[in-house]
């Protein structure tokens, strides 16, 4: 069985591969009369697009949405979604070499494993192509959660991290990196550039904030708000860490020192930290949502490494083609999408239930 359905209530399945036509994604679930036009997904697809820096692979691809159903007169019908997005810049030539040895850190052995025949063009499934489909989804459940702000940025590239005191908001959509720290954006073009030039890659680490969630959502145990974020932010691509809140930092701290203290407020309590990352029981408790995702280096890269050939044979390989040197850039975007996916299901799942 093959899984590429996410979601309870509002759901997406993605479908396309890398070096296929096409990729795209049919949002289900979604209520209608909201309003929706490819003018409201193609922002957010465009800070997702390859090629728009010398940091990021030099893919050349535009990315134009299409709404191909589920919308009339600008406003959603309550009907499935289909989007599609085009692929007009693939080389699968670049990839003859993958298709005779596995790259070490893709999924290339371990999608041949389990169905003994794989699409080496890219990586197919595999490749963080896929997540231009998320993208678009996630522009959708925007739509439906109107009151919702979620931002994200790079926090960390190579294991060089932003000050917090530095940060700036303003910064996060004025440089190629998603950065809220200028220094650290100016640090990160020389490290990024030398890992490019080099063939190599550089790992990054990935924070979101979602403000405007009403305390509420979010269930006890099988579906709650913090494991649903965790399953779609591990989801992604490159993704080997996720963390609500503190995270691990929370095992080192003392119970009173991990409590979010309360005082009365005008509204209902006043929190006096968000150590929980604004979930608790798996419920929104109303303060913002933090989560943190911890991305790998690029496993494709021109250093040769030690590899198999699919007859089981040593061998050395080096990826041609074009890649992100630090794939953790283009993943902001996607990680916006997972929780605003998230979001707009439970924000209907809350509604189901609750008054």
């Amino acid at each position: 069985m093959s899984f590429n359905t996410f979601g309870r209530v509002f759901r997406f399945t993605t479908w396309g591969e890398s070096h296929g036509p096409a990729l795209g994604a049919v949002v289900d679930g979604c209520p209608p009369e909201i309003t929706l036009t490819e003018a409201d997904i193609q922002p957010w697809l465009d800070k997702r697009r390859p090629g728009t820096s010398r940091f990021t692979t030099q893919r050349r691809e535009p990315d134009a949405v299409r709404i191909l159903s589920g919308t009339f007169e600008g406003r959603t019908t309550g009907t499935p979604i289909s989007l599609q997005i085009e692929n007009i810049d693939q080389r699968s030539k670049d990839y003859s070499e993958v298709a005779q040895a596995y790259r070490p850190g893709h999924a290339d052995y371990a999608y041949d494993a389990k169905y003994g025949f794989r699409d080496y063009r890219g990586g197919g499934r595999s490749s963080a192509r896929e997540t231009a489909a998320r993208v678009a989804a996630g522009a959708v459940a925007r739509a439906v959660i109107p009151g919702v702000r979620i931002r994200a940025w790079v926090e960390a590239i190579g294991g060089d991290s932003i000050d917090p005191a530095a940060f700036d908001d303003a910064q996060i959509d004025a440089n190629p990196f998603f950065c809220p720290d200028a220094a650290a954006a100016a640090r990160w073009e020389e490290k990024v550039d030398a890992a490019r030039k080099a063939g190599s890659s550089l790992g990054a680490i990935v924070s979101c904030e979602a403000t405007g969630v009403p305390a509420g959502w979010g269930a006890p145990l099988y579906a709650k708000l913090d494991s649903e974020l965790a399953a779609a932010i591990m989801s992604i691509n490159a993704v080997k860490g996720v963390e609500i809140g503190d995270g691990f930092a929370a095992a080192a701290l003392s119970g009173e020192e991990n409590a979010d203290r309360m005082r009365p407020g005008a509204d209902g309590p006043t929190f006096l930290a968000n150590h929980a990352g604004g979930i608790a029981g798996g419920i929104a408790t109303g303060q913002p949502i933090r989560v943190r995702a911890a991305f790998k280096p690029t496993s494709s890269i021109l250093t040769p490494v030690e590899t198999i050939t699919r007859t089981g044979d040593a061998a050395e390989i080096a990826t041609r083609g074009r890649h992100d040197p630090c794939v953790g850039i283009r993943g902001v975007p996607v990680v916006e999408a997972m929780v605003a996916l998230v979001l707009a299901d439970q924000f209907l799942l809350h509604r189901a239930q609750c008054r």
